[in-house]
């Protein structure tokens, strides 16, 4: 890299070391009601340290109503309880965190999120429960999770309307809660479960609407969210047996939906933070996921809510070590991440900034009309930039864990950890089944 570029870089890196000069960053936020934090890789500490410090500036000093994360409404669920302190919920998330089952199980149950969510915790216990903070999931992949709560909901609360959640049980019965061969199934099958779900979904949102005025708790807007998810898998499901981009968008569409039912939730001056992975949280039509037709939900929270303020933030580094696992249901271990390949983005800010910790805050850029290619600064070209998911072979890491970025058109700010760290799990690391997810590999 010639030096004027290394030049440029340092000139423009600002030192991140500890929570005060997260300073710039604060101030790019101002009074954005959404802030989208990524991350690098899924297994990966320094990168959810960082949000860590910078979600709990947000909470004490803008007021920020909730974080959303890219976990299961259920899961999620579970914990929000325990962190507002709901009557019979475990006063230590940690330890519902510790119960989560679904591999890959470390992305959330891992001594980070367990630190923020004791501090959470803490927090909310000074607040009166109307302003007390939560923790959702906006993923999509809990199918029967979410019908198992649908039902025992509805048996609890409107027996009435129980048979429509029975109608959607018997369809998916037969598959052992296996969707994969449900989604095979349907190849064969005259019909699917879409009508039963659609049925569900309708009877649910027509009571979350009624009782929403008259009552407004988590538990009918979680009601409603499980029949969300549920039709949201069911779909993704059957669209994964095809090649392209559908099934991909799909569960990017359904975490954004699910984003604005809780900004809404949570009245007008709601404030979200997002914790997901950087190809999700990173406006995907500044990279090549635009050329093949995929969206993800930094695009989507722009498109939509621009106008109330949205800060995307990504991570990197170049080195170090993380946690993930050869094939998808595989014991998951800490690997050894290679230096980036040459000519990469975290390459280019390696040799500008070898053994270093910085953040840098673009300038504001309207994609609709950005730089020419090799216009002005380096962020402003296109570089390839890592992605590592939960399925990772550092020895073979090839072009598909490098996905073509213009930085600054991607995110508004973005925190480069030279060398990083793989994070703890909060139980032994084991094998299991899980749902494989889209491109890119893992994430």
């Amino acid at each position: 890299m010639p030096d004027t570029d290394q030049a440029g870089i340092r000139s423009q890196a600002l030192p991140l070391t500890d929570p005060a000069s997260l300073d710039p960053l604060m101030e790019r936020i101002g009074d954005a009601h959404y802030v989208l934090l990524g991350e690098a890789s899924h297994g990966t500490a320094d990168y959810y340290q960082v949000r860590d410090v910078l979600t709990r500036r947000l909470i004490e000093e803008k007021g920020f109503s909730f974080v959303a994360v890219e976990g299961d409404w259920p899961d999620c669920q579970s914990v929000h309880c325990s962190v507002v302190g709901a009557p019979g919920a475990p006063e230590d998330p940690g330890e519902v965190l510790a119960g989560f089952d679904r591999w890959p199980t470390w992305l959330w149950a891992n001594t980070e999120v367990a630190a923020f969510a004791r501090w959470l915790r803490r927090h909310n216990e000074e607040l009166p429960p109307e302003r007390r903070v939560g923790f959702f999931g906006l993923d999509v992949y809990s199918l029967w999770e979410s019908l198992h709560a649908v039902l025992a909901h509805l048996r609890a609360h409107d027996p009435d309307r129980v048979r429509h959640a029975l109608a959607a049980y018997r369809c998916f019965e037969p598959f052992d809660e296996e969707p994969q061969s449900y989604a095979t199934a349907t190849r064969y099958l005259p019909e699917s479960c879409e009508p039963q779900v659609v049925s569900l979904l309708t009877e649910l949102r027509r009571r979350a609407a009624r009782t929403a005025v008259r009552d407004g708790s988590l538990a009918e807007f979680a009601a409603r969210q499980n029949a969300e998810v549920l039709a949201g898998a069911e779909s993704y499901y059957r669209a994964m047996l095809d090649s392209g981009p559908q099934s991909w968008n799909i569960r990017d569409h359904h975490m954004a939906d699910t984003l604005d039912r809780l900004m809404e939730h949570h009245g007008p001056d709601a404030k979200a933070v997002v914790w997901e992975h950087n190809t999700h949280i990173g406006d995907a039509r500044a990279t090549d996921m635009a050329d093949t037709g995929m969206v993800n939900v930094g695009q989507l929270v722009r498109e939509r809510h621009m106008g109330r303020g949205v800060v995307l933030v990504g991570f990197g580094s170049h080195s170090g070590t993380v946690i993930a696992a050869d094939a998808w249901g595989d014991v998951p271990r800490i690997m050894d991440v290679p230096p980036a390949h040459p000519g990469s983005l975290e390459d280019l800010l390696h040799q500008a900034l070898p053994g270093e910790r910085a953040l840098f805050v673009f300038p504001h850029v309207q994609l609709q009309h950005p730089p020419a290619a090799g216009h002005g600064a380096w962020f402003h070209e296109e570089h390839g930039h890592r992605a590592i998911g939960v399925v990772y072979r550092p020895h073979g890491e090839g072009v598909a864990h490098y996905v073509p970025t213009v930085l600054a058109q991607r995110y508004d700010a973005f925190c480069y950890l030279d060398h990083s760290h793989a994070l703890t799990p909060l139980h032994p690391l084991a094998a299991g089944n899980g749902e494989k997810q889209t491109w890119p590999v893992g994430v």
